[in-house]
């Protein structure tokens, strides 16, 4: 909604857009060892926050990156400026692998800068640890051991017994055994027997009843199940139900007390399972994870697939490089693979697992479980918030992504004043790009809205715990609309406060709880206050009043409102008094 031309009264009123935040200076850091950033960058806490401190990172970056690879960096400036070899003129496998090679860059950039070679080296290792994990998978159990039908004199017993001996240390099995067959892989010819012999304990291992039972919840013998899309949720009789009803598997139940986090999201082995289960189709334009399932892919026009549920395999929203963060994320780099996943999703912590899987539903698998993308993705983003300074970095790639096409630094402001009705996700993630393209944003909600501690507005976040609250104990903050009072304990609130932090500490956002677009604060008041625009976020449900008498009296409340008021005053909570 956009103002009039006649000036309405534009400065009657002070709205604080160009104000000074008293931002503490973050001294010492780079004097010593394990501060935020490294001393030969030379930047100060205080500077990442304004647009002409984050052009000067930009510059420092290039500066940097044509010392380390000249061509990657005359790639990266060309792709930006749209001139021959930019996105406009590159393929799309072209634009893939320009990003791929830059963030690989970018991410010894960031160590360099935060000064975490050790915590970053540590999840490299951990990751590629992984990796061997899962070539083993791919070349013996499955390439082989699946496959194999010539009898086995030996029994299980017996060869995990040989197995152990071939092995330097067991105290990870997994990995051992891992790790010991691509070493004999790397020369067959000579360790043919000893390969044969594994090959024959892999197929035990599947197979065999006591075999299964020992490699129980290995992601090497994790394989993938076939897909009935009319059978998606099992059902079974419940026990002594005298009216016929059905459950799903009780193994599957998960206990619920209070609000406390029901979910915890994959483990690190299973998150990995999935990363390399993904086929990289982005070399190929087969990433309909990302793009959308086509009707025929020769020929994009004819429109996107409907499955045998009748829906759209639209793919991804935000068109997120989904095949490219996995790509990175399988050769060990974790911040990378979060960098290119936030060129087009920058608000990552709202997305994930437990809130969207429409990339999953796109996934070129569509006969056998898909790549649970939801899963990896949040699990990149943990992974970098465990990070020491990972809440930094997360903040400084939503600001400065030099990785991004457009918008890969926050503008000036411009002098164009945006007010946001609705901080939920739509709000929140306008006045972002809002933020970025140098307009001063003002957003409301009708929910009241705590603000955050001083301390993490004015100084560093070294680490994502000290953000974490029990989401049966934690104040209700008010900020992310249905995100904060609508879901409960299936997804981590926690993962909210990352995104007001990024947009409170902007220079040119500011947030107003408790009042009520249409009624606290009408059309015209915006406009006299000196708004340019206004952006309507408040829901996109039809709103719905019960056609009964006095049903919009004092104190009669709506479904929605009697949700938010439930939440909001901890009525939930165990030691909450409150009437509701």
């Amino acid at each position: 909604m956009q103002q009039p031309e006649h000036d309405n009264g534009k400065h009657a009123i002070d709205i604080g857009i160009n104000r000074k935040r008293s931002v503490a200076r973050y001294r010492g850091q780079c004097e010593h060892k394990g501060g935020m950033m490294s001393e030969d960058i030379g930047f100060h806490f205080e500077e990442l926050m304004t647009a002409d401190g984050l052009r000067k990172l930009d510059r420092r970056f290039f500066d940097w990156l044509r010392q380390r690879c000249l061509a990657d960096a005359e790639r990266l400036e060309q792709y930006r400026q749209g001139r021959p070899g930019s996105s406009s003129s590159m393929s799309a496998s072209a634009v893939s692998q320009l990003l791929i090679d830059v963030a690989v860059h970018l991410q010894e950039f960031i160590i360099d800068f935060f000064a975490i070679h050790g915590e970053a080296h540590a999840l490299s290792k951990t990751l590629l640890a992984q990796a061997d994990i899962q070539k083993f998978k791919a070349l013996i159990v499955q390439k082989r051991a699946k496959r194999l039908r010539k009898p086995i004199s030996d029994t299980f017993d017996e060869l995990t017994h040989w197995l152990r001996l071939q092995l330097d240390c067991v105290d990870d099995m997994e990995t051992g055994i891992a790790r010991k067959a691509l070493q004999w892989l790397e020369d067959e010819a000579v360790n043919a027997a000893a390969v044969e012999k594994l090959v024959q304990w892999c197929a035990l291992a599947l197979h065999d009843d006591r075999g299964r039972r020992f490699v129980a919840g290995w992601q090497s013998f994790h394989l993938p199940a076939t897909v009935d899309q009319s059978q998606l949720v099992s059902l079974q009789a419940s026990p002594g139900d005298g009216y016929g009803r059905w459950q799903s598997d009780p193994h599957g139940f998960r206990s619920r007390d209070g609000f406390h986090l029901t979910d915890k999201r994959m483990s690190l082995a299973q998150a990995e399972n999935e990363v390399h289960y993904c086929i990289y189709c982005h070399d190929h334009d087969g990433d309909f994870c990302s793009k959308g399932f086509p009707v025929k892919k020769a020929d994009r026009s004819l429109g996107i697939k409907k499955n045998s549920l009748d829906d759209y395999l639209t793919g991804c929203p935000l068109e997120e490089k989904i095949s490219e963060m996995h790509r990175l994320r399988s050769r060990g780099h974790g911040i990378a693979a979060l960098a290119v996943a936030m060129v087009d999703n920058p608000m990552i912590p709202a997305t994930g697992h437990r809130i969207c899987n429409d990339c999953m539903k796109s996934c070129i698998y569509q006969k056998q479980q898909p790549v649970d993308i939801p899963q990896t993705e949040t699990r990149i983003l943990t992974d970098v918030l465990a990070l020491r300074w990972g809440v930094e970095i997360y903040d400084l790639l939503a600001r400065w992504n030099p990785l991004r096409e457009q918008q890969y630094v926050m503008q000036a402001y411009n002098g164009r004043n945006v007010l946001i009705a609705g901080m939920g996700p739509a709000g929140f993630t306008m006045a972002h790009h809002l933020t970025m393209a140098g307009c001063a944003v003002v957003g409301i909600d009708g929910l009241k809205i705590e603000p955050l501690p001083e301390a993490w507005l004015h100084a560093p976040v070294k680490s994502f715990t000290d953000m974490i609250d029990d989401l049966d104990e934690r104040i209700m903050m008010g900020f992310g609309g249905v995100a904060e009072y609508g879901i409960t304990v299936r997804w981590d609130k926690n993962f909210l406060k990352l995104i007001y932090l990024t947009l409170a500490r902007r220079q040119h956002f500011q947030v107003f709880g408790g009042v009520r677009f249409g009624g606290t604060l009408e059309v015209e008041d915006a406009w006299s206050l000196g708004f340019d625009h206004v952006c309507i976020a408040s829901g996109a449900g039809y709103p719905r009043v019960l056609t009964v008498d006095n049903g919009l009296a004092r104190g009669v409340r709506q479904a929605n409102d009697f949700l938010m008021a439930l939440q909001l005053t901890g009525a939930a909570k165990d030691s909450s008094l409150a009437s509701l």
